[in-house]
C-alpha cells in the first residue's frame, strides 16, 4: 500500500493575502489539480493536512473514499508539524509514503507512478530534474521514525542529506518537477 501526505496547511504568505491553494488555474482551485493527479495515480490513500483556511480547502475538493482530511492546529510552527501529523494518520498497511507539496499542481499521475514503479530496494525515491532533487519524495515506512524527528520549517530535506546512501534518484524529464506556485507572479507565468 502506498500513501500520500499532501501538505496543504500553509498560510500563503507570499500571495498578498490570497490563499494560493484556492486560487484558480484553468478554472479550478490549485489544490484540486494536485489532489486529482494523486488520485489518478496508483496511490492507495491520500492524507490531506490542512490548517490555514482549512474549510475553504476542504470545500474545494470532492469527497473520495481514498481521502482523509487531517487538521493541523499547529500549522504556524512550520511544515514539520504537518508532516508529522500526516504520518500519524497513515494506514498500518502502508509500505511507502509520498510527502507532497500542494502547491505543485503539475505533478501528474505518470510521475507518481514512475516513482512507485522504482520503489523496490531503496528506502528513499527522489525524482530529479536536470540533476536537481525535486518533489514529491517517496519514503519507505522504515524512514518514518527518522522523519518524525524533523522540526520547525524544515521538511524532509535534512533527512535526505543525512541518508544519501539510502536514496535512489529517478531522473524525470518533466518541467512539472520544478514548478510550484508561491507568488502571484507564479500564477501569471
Amino acid at each position: 500500500m502506498i500513501s500520500a501526505i499532501l501538505l496543504a496547511a500553509g498560510e500563503s504568505k507570499r500571495m498578498n493575502g490570497e490563499n494560493k491553494l484556492t486560487k484558480k488555474i484553468n478554472g479550478e482551485p490549485l489544490i484540486k489539480h494536485s489532489v486529482r493527479n494523486i488520485l489518478e495515480s496508483s496511490v492507495d490513500e491520500l492524507i490531506i493536512v490542512v490548517g490555514y483556511k482549512a474549510e475553504d480547502i476542504k470545500n474545494s475538493i470532492k469527497k473520495n473514499k481514498k481521502i482523509k482530511f487531517i487538521l493541523n492546529n499547529n500549522y504556524k510552527s512550520g511544515i514539520a508539524s504537518s508532516i508529522k501529523i500526516g504520518l500519524n494518520y497513515m494506514s498500518e498497511k502502508t509500505q511507502g509514503f509520498f510527502i507532497c507539496l500542494a502547491d505543485m499542481p503539475m505533478i501528474n499521475k505518470d510521475i507518481y507512478n514512475q516513482l512507485i514503479k522504482n520503489f523496490q530496494n531503496k528506502e528513499i525515491i527522489v525524482p530529479t530534474f536536470k540533476k536537481q532533487q525535486a518533489n514529491p519524495v517517496l519514503f519507505s515506512k522504515l524512514m518514518k521514525s527518522k522523519i518524525m524527528l524533523v522540526e520547525g520549517d524544515n521538511g524532509a530535506k535534512k533527512i535526505l542529506e543525512l541518508n544519501k546512501n539510502k536514496i535512489l534518484n529517478v531522473d524525470i524529464d518533466d518541467l512539472a518537477l520544478s514548478k510550484d506556485f508561491d507568488t502571484v507572479d507564479d500564477f501569471n507565468s
